[in-house]
C-alpha cells in the first residue's frame, strides 16, 4: 500500500485533527518570529463528554497586543437549539478545527481572524471556515493583497468559490444593528459538503494561505507612525468587533453551546476596547473614509 492509500484509509476526522494541529505549530512559530519579544503560552483542556483542545495565547508582545491560536477536537450530543439551527435531529457529533485572531498593538496594522473546522454529524460531514481582515485605517493596497491571496487559493480548486465565498463573507460579517460590515471581508463558507478529498485539499490550501495573506501587510505597516488619536479610534472600532463576536458569531455560539472551554471560546476578544456614545469622525478624515467603505 502506497503513502497516499495509507493516508486516505485513515479516519477522516483524525486526518483533519492532525492537519489543524500542524497548522497551529506553523502559524504560532511565524507570529513569534514577527513579534520578536513574547512567546505563546499553551494550555490544554478537556471535556467530560469527549475531547478537548490546545489554547495558545501571546499577550503584550512588541507587535501583537493579543494573539490566540486554538485547536480543538470534541465529541458529544447536539443540544436541541443547535440541532435546530443545523436542521438535523439531536444526535452525536464530532468537531475538530483551528481558530485564530491577531490583535496588533499598532492601530495601523489590521486585525485578522480565521477559522476552519471539520464536522461530523451522524453519517454526514461538512467543512466550515473562512478568513477576514479588520483594518482600523483603510489601505486599498492591503485589501487588494488580502483578497488576491484568497482568490488564488479558491481559484485553484473551483473558479466559483471566490465570488461565492467573498459575498458570503460580506453578508456574514455584518453588524445588522449598525448597518456596517466588521471589516473589509475575505472568504466565508458554512457546511460545505461533497467529496472529502477535494474539500480537504481546499481547506489545507486555505490554512496555508493565512500567513501569506497577512504577514506582508504586517511587515508593511508595523513601522507606520501613529498617535493618541489613532489609538483611540482603534479601541473604538474594537468595540464593534466585540459586538459582532458576542451577538452574531456562530463559532462563538457553537463553542459555548457544546460546552467548550469558555476562556478558549472567548479568546477572540481583544485585551482593550472602548465604547463612546455616538462617536462621529470628522468628514473627509481617514476615519470617515473607513466608515464610508464599511
Amino acid at each position: 500500500m502506497n503513502t497516499m492509500q495509507t493516508q486516505t484509509s485513515r479516519p477522516k476526522k483524525l486526518r483533519a485533527k492532525e492537519f489543524f494541529e500542524e497548522l497551529q505549530d506553523i502559524i504560532c512559530a511565524k507570529l513569534e518570529e514577527l513579534d520578536a519579544k513574547e512567546h505563546f503560552r499553551e494550555g490544554t483542556w478537556s471535556r467530560s463528554d469527549g475531547g478537548g483542545g490546545k489554547t495558545r495565547i501571546l499577550q503584550n508582545g512588541a507587535l501583537f497586543e493579543k494573539a490566540g491560536v486554538n485547536t480543538s477536537a470534541v465529541a458529544g450530543e447536539l443540544t436541541e437549539a443547535l440541532a435546530r439551527r443545523m436542521n438535523v435531529p439531536p444526535q452525536r457529533f464530532y468537531a475538530t478545527g483551528i481558530s485564530l485572531v491577531v490583535h496588533p498593538f499598532s492601530p495601523m496594522v489590521p486585525t485578522i481572524h480565521a477559522n476552519f473546522r471539520y464536522l461530523e454529524v451522524g453519517s454526514s460531514d461538512a467543512w466550515l471556515g473562512g478568513a477576514d481582515l479588520t483594518p482600523f485605517y483603510l489601505s486599498e493596497e492591503d485589501a487588494r493583497h488580502f483578497h488576491s491571496v484568497w482568490k488564488l487559493a479558491c481559484d485553484r480548486h473551483d473558479p466559483e468559490y471566490y465570488p461565492k465565498f467573498k459575498k458570503w463573507c460580506d453578508e456574514y460579517f455584518f453588524i445588522k444593528r449598525r448597518g456596517e460590515t466588521r471589516g473589509v471581508g475575505g472568504i466565508f463558507f458554512d457546511y460545505l459538503r461533497g467529496d472529502f478529498e477535494a474539500l480537504f485539499s481546499f481547506v489545507q490550501a486555505c490554512g496555508h494561505s493565512v500567513l501569506e495573506s497577512y504577514v506582508p501587510i504586517v511587515q508593511r505597516r508595523k513601522h507606520q507612525p501613529w498617535g493618541e488619536r489613532e489609538k483611540r479610534w482603534q479601541l473604538f472600532r474594537r468595540g464593534r468587533y466585540v459586538e459582532f463576536n458576542l451577538l452574531y458569531d456562530r463559532g462563538t455560539l457553537f463553542g459555548l453551546e457544546t460546552q467548550g472551554r469558555t476562556e478558549s471560546v472567548l479568546l477572540s476578544l481583544p485585551l482593550h476596547a472602548r465604547w463612546e456614545y455616538n462617536l462621529k469622525p470628522e468628514p473627509g478624515s481617514a476615519e470617515d473614509r473607513l466608515l464610508h467603505v464599511l
